[in-house]
């Protein structure tokens, strides 16, 4: 960069050339409290649009499933799927009982509280 200098009364330009130019911090760009905070906005904007996108799908089908005959059950202290399963399933089906039941509630796992009410099937 270089910088030009003309002298008063005088006819003498002087040009000068200086080195590379560094930001000190009055040059530099700093974000609001508004700018901030509008990128935060866009940030969480662009996180749902992409969790929207590639996030899990629910996929409903147009045909009816098969209808299974249940009972409703209330989770006693110290129950668990697996013992509940194990209370109505047939011999050496009881992890396919387990998942009957929670596909049955919509259990995203083997969790369950006391006093929840769960449908389990008939066998």
């Amino acid at each position: 960069m270089s910088a030009v200098a003309i002298e008063p009364g005088s006819a003498r330009i002087h040009v000068v050339k200086q080195g590379p130019v560094s930001l000190s911090d009055s040059t530099r760009v700093r974000l609001t409290r508004r700018g901030r905070t509008v990128a935060v906005v866009l940030l969480l904007v662009l996180m749902l649009a992409l969790l929207t996108v590639f996030g899990p799908h629910s996929a409903a089908s147009g045909q009816a499933g098969t209808p299974v005959q249940t009972r409703i059950v209330e989770v006693g202290p110290g129950d668990t799927v697996w013992g509940i399963a194990s209370d109505v399933a047939e011999p050496g089906q009881v992890r396919e009982t387990v998942h009957q039941i929670e596909e049955l509630n919509a259990l995203s796992g083997p969790g369950v509280t006391v006093g929840q009410q769960i449908a389990v099937p008939v066998g």
